[in-house]
């Protein structure tokens, strides 16, 4: 982190740092053991720690959420072993696009801003269904509950609204993400304002959901079934399976209409 003397860095190096310390929070999760079955706290390399497990993830609780729930509530509208994924675009398309990604990377975002429109309008024109894994290793890696806070009310936005009101949501959430050391998605009231960017989501069914922490136990099941793909890296996008580059060498990331010609090229449309 620079001194306020230091010279302000460019969005570049912003980026190549941010990209620097997804690559050892890659490592660090290589070097994990996990299974659905561990309970506690690993001891990691460097004395980093990193819990793995359902229990510690979906219940874990934040000063700032005056009840959290214990038992595991899964979602309406999601797909999966214990509805860990959550599906956009039609059930018949004939291409899958997997999307890996942390509400508190600043990668994702970047992303986002980038290729998020073209990403959406695929999945919207039929070309293909998204489906999202969703991680919360930067809490471990950062501290505090912003990313967890975040997946589980997702999880009452999917609930309440479907894939459509959890994909206005989730654009929101990037849009909007803090500083990636900065822990502000682990306030639910500030979770609860950014809501009201999504017409209709706000009912007093969401609102409870995210002050009692309703999905909380659901999104440790989320964050444990990322820790477990086999992805080492946010943000990370597959193509009926192949992973596609998003950045080039230089660290920038696809344009909208760069995205669309990648994904056209490999389906042949």
């Amino acid at each position: 982190m620079s001194t306020p003397q230091s010279p302000k860095p460019s969005p570049r190096e912003r980026l190549r740092e941010a990209q620097l310390r997804e690559a050892r929070s890659a490592a660090v999760r290589r070097r994990t053991v996990v299974g659905a079955s561990i309970l506690g706290v690993l001891a990691l390399a460097a004395a980093t720690t990193l819990a793995i497990s359902t229990a510690s993830d979906g219940s874990s609780s934040s000063s700032d959420t005056a009840s959290v729930s214990s038992a595991l509530v899964t979602p309406a509208n999601t797909s999966g072993q214990n509805g860990t994924v959550i599906v956009y675009g039609r059930a018949d398309a004939p291409h899958t696009l997997q999307v890996f990604e942390d509400f508190r990377c600043p990668i994702c975002k970047v992303f986002e801003g980038s290729a998020g429109k073209a990403v959406q309008q695929l999945a919207d024109d039929g070309t293909y269904k998204i489906e999202y894994h969703l991680a919360a290793f930067l809490d471990d890696n950062l501290g505090g509950q912003g990313s967890k806070t975040a997946l589980a009310a997702v999880g009452a936005a999917i609930n309440e609204g479907g894939a459509a009101k959890f994909k206005q949501f989730h654009d929101v959430l990037y849009a909007n993400q803090p500083e990636e050391r900065v822990d502000g998605f682990g306030d639910v009231n500030h979770i609860l304002a950014l809501a009201d960017k999504v017409p209709g989501l706000k009912t007093e069914a969401f609102t409870k959901a995210v002050t009692e922490g309703t999905y909380r136990p659901w999104a440790g099941k989320v964050a444990a079934a990322f820790n477990g793909s086999g992805v080492t890296g946010t943000p990370t996008i597959k193509l009926d399976g192949k992973a596609l580059e998003l950045f080039d060498s230089k660290g920038t990331p696809l344009t909208a209409e760069q995205f669309t010609a990648v994904v056209r090229q490999a389906t042949g449309s």
